[in-house]
């Protein structure tokens, strides 16, 4: 067993102890009667209603559309936010005329347009996608013009004596050089995707966790409402994992910068 899984290993254990210690002090809690039972109930209480939302299809329909929603918000910030920022970089010119619009853009929180983007488009999925892709954008478009701009100028003139055409030189040197720090703008920008999703779906939604969540309130089932966010905080939690194995994978040179912007 190498130093590199061990490690790995290690980290896992003391992820799970904090997850167990969690578990203990609610159940603990729970039994000796130190919280409301109706307002907290136990864990085991919350596990069995989350078995028998999935086993009726009731939590599987939910994250199943919350789950299209983001995939389909983030591939269109990609096809976005790449290429734009991929021209901003290398050109002083474009990130001198769009940096006044961006920056006043990117200050706007993606919810705060919610109610505007309801007016506009109505509340079918046009909507939150819209808010996925606000919320998406900056942190891939900025880590990408980051990582671009940010070239080795040596490498680069190593490829001009090399006889390298510039696109040659940016799908050879640029990219490959810039693909850490852009990897930390997907992971980012998917997390806040994620959230951003289900803000927009606690405003206007007929379906979704966020859904879900503000019925069950209505409801008064504050059970149901913790489902929703176990639900929420585990699949952002492995989707994030999912994302840090395969960026590990694609730049296993460069683990340290890809385990950063986690937190």
């Amino acid at each position: 067993m190498n130093a590199v899984t061990l490690s790995e290993k290690m980290i896992w254990v003391k992820r799970s102890i904090a997850v167990v210690l969690v578990l203990a002090a609610w159940s603990f809690c729970s039994v000796a009667g130190l919280v409301n039972d109706y307002l907290l109930p136990a864990p085991w209480k919350i596990a069995d209603l989350a078995w028998k939302m999935i086993c009726d299809g009731t939590l599987l329909k939910h994250v199943w559309i919350s789950l299209y929603r983001v995939f389909l918000g983030f591939g269109i910030t990609l096809g976005l936010a790449f290429p734009l920022a991929a021209v901003v970089g290398l050109n002083k010119i474009f990130f001198e005329l769009l940096e006044t619009p961006l920056e006043f853009v990117r200050h706007v929180p993606p919810l705060a347009t919610t109610p505007l983007l309801i007016l506009w488009l109505g509340i079918g999925e046009s909507s939150k996608l819209a808010v996925i892709v606000l919320a998406t954008f900056f942190p891939i478009f900025l880590n990408t013009v980051n990582g671009v701009s940010q070239c080795d100028k040596k490498l680069l003139e190593v490829g001009r004596v090399l006889g390298l055409r510039p696109f040659e030189r940016i799908v050879r040197i640029i990219l490959p050089s810039a693909l850490p720090v852009i990897i930390v703008g997907l992971r980012l920008g998917f997390g806040y995707s994620w959230r951003a999703l289900i803000g927009a779906e606690l405003l206007a939604a007929a379906a979704g966790l966020g859904y879900m969540i503000i019925e069950a309130e209505a409801l008064a089932r504050p059970d149901i409402v913790l489902v929703g966010i176990i639900s929420i905080g585990t699949l952002g939690h492995l989707l994030d994992s999912s994302f840090l194995r395969l960026s590990r994978k694609l730049i296993p040179w460069h683990e340290m910068e890809s385990d950063y912007g986690r937190y």
